[in-house]
């Protein structure tokens, strides 16, 4: 099916989008009801993509921005399995609507990302005091995870300014042993911390000989080339706190709206996917600028 999240995408890319409806509530009138502004919002969408009855539209509450006259919601679009989500901002009188990002210019805007970020318990790799700090949000099943875990490979050895934290981010509905993998990779930083980079190197490297039926085989026999023991492992693999720990930092990552993966944070600065480029950028700026603060 035509992805419903691109949809509203390309209808709403942070701008101002047309009116809702030919004849609409100037924008002086009373505010409209959370009802009335769901009603017109889905029947704009549906008839502008045409989404029949079998494509969900399921509406989260409408809360303050802090920005008179304005409000956000978050929308679900389902159709068979297939289930995307955005947030909408719509004004107060049901009049606009529009996606994208709210920037308020008296902030820091990469301060709130550090903020949400939680790096306890989550496997580190470099100096401790690094001026960088690179949070990778990944699934051990995803390709492009595998390509970032190439160039990594690649332009840490360049940058001993830059330490790596790790985040476990399954996507179950696309990747059957993805979970499996987490685990294992959780389990291993459990055992030794330093076991997890042999294990994060391990599963990457294999990608293409794990499947959903060998997964747990092929976990177990990465945990003992990386010198773990093998009963401490397989006991960690089915108990809950490994589980637990899996699923807290997806929690985490759905907190900073990580949607797909790899999804990476250099000091507080998103990048979605893998570009070797602005990653380059984002620690060369990093490492320039903490070199300007330090003689300052």
């Amino acid at each position: 099916m035509k992805s419903l999240l691109t949809a509203v995408a390309v209808l709403m890319i942070g701008v101002l989008s047309a009116p809702l409806c030919a004849q609409q509530t100037p924008s002086s009138a009373p505010a409209t009801s959370a009802a009335e502004i769901q009603k017109t919002i889905e029947a704009y969408l549906r008839h502008l993509y045409a989404f029949e009855n079998d494509t969900k539209l399921t509406f989260g509450p409408f809360t303050e921005t802090g920005i008179p006259g304005l409000l956000e919601t978050n929308i679900e679009l389902k159709q068979g399995d297939t289930q995307q989500s955005a947030k909408l901002f719509v004004s107060k009188d049901g009049k606009y609507l529009f996606r994208g990002e709210l920037s308020d210019l008296t902030k820091d805007p990469l301060a709130e990302a550090r903020a949400k970020i939680q790096m306890k318990d989550a496997p580190v790799l470099g100096d401790p005091k690094a001026s960088v700090t690179l949070v990778e949000y990944s699934d051990f099943e995803c390709p492009v995870c595998r390509s970032l875990h190439d160039v990594l490979r690649g332009l840490l050895p360049n940058y001993p300014q830059v330490r790596v934290i790790f985040k476990d981010f399954p996507i179950e509905q696309l990747h059957p042993w993805a979970r499996t993998a987490a685990l294992a990779g959780r389990c291993a930083y459990q055992q030794d911390p330093k076991a997890f980079w042999k294990m994060y190197d391990f599963i990457y490297d294999g990608q293409d000989l794990i499947s959903a039926e060998n997964a747990w085989s092929k976990m177990n026999d990465f945990a003992e080339q990386s010198g773990l023991a093998a009963g401490t492992f397989k006991f960690c693999l089915a108990s809950p706190e490994a589980a637990a720990a899996v699923d807290a930092s997806r929690a985490n990552g759905q907190e900073l709206e990580v949607t797909s993966t790899p999804t990476i944070f250099i000091n507080g600065r998103r990048i979605v996917g893998v570009d070797a480029h602005i990653i380059e950028q984002y620690i060369q700026y990093e490492i320039a600028h903490s070199k300007t603060t330090l003689k300052k």
